[in-house]
């Protein structure tokens, strides 16, 4: 029995991922994914390397998710699962990769620049 770990990243979110094999129980940060994660779309983000590659109740996955909020996380997690899957079965990575979850979504929140309200809105201009 091995397990495989990876990490995924999404935003500021970091997810260190855990698979072994067994009967397909989802555990975030020893929560089970159905109550950590509030809707069903989430939930079916992290299951979708499963449903691609038709591993669904394979694999028992253990996650510690930190940083980021909602999506950056269930995100994160999605690939980190999608990377361990690749390292089980090589074949698999033909299979994920048109879907796009073997790629880090490197877009990061653009910083604040000064004597600006936000990183692109101006505060009001008067011209008088």
């Amino acid at each position: 029995m091995s397990i495989t770990h990876k990490i995924g990243r999404r935003k500021t979110s970091v997810a260190r991922v855990y698979l072994k094999p067994g009967s397909g129980v989802i555990t975030v940060n020893r929560k089970d994914v159905a109550d950590y994660f509030s809707t069903d779309v989430m939930v079916y983000k992290v299951n979708q390397p499963f449903l691609l590659t038709e591993t669904v109740g394979q694999y028992d996955v253990t996650v510690n998710v930190f940083g980021g909020g909602n999506t950056g996380q269930c995100e994160a997690i999605r690939l980190g699962i999608s990377r361990a899957l690749c390292d089980i079965n090589a074949e698999f990575r033909l299979l994920l990769k048109p879907e796009g979850l073997l790629t880090r979504d490197a877009r990061m929140v653009e910083r604040k620049k000064p004597g600006q309200k936000k990183a692109r809105k101006k505060f009001q201009f008067s011209k008088r």
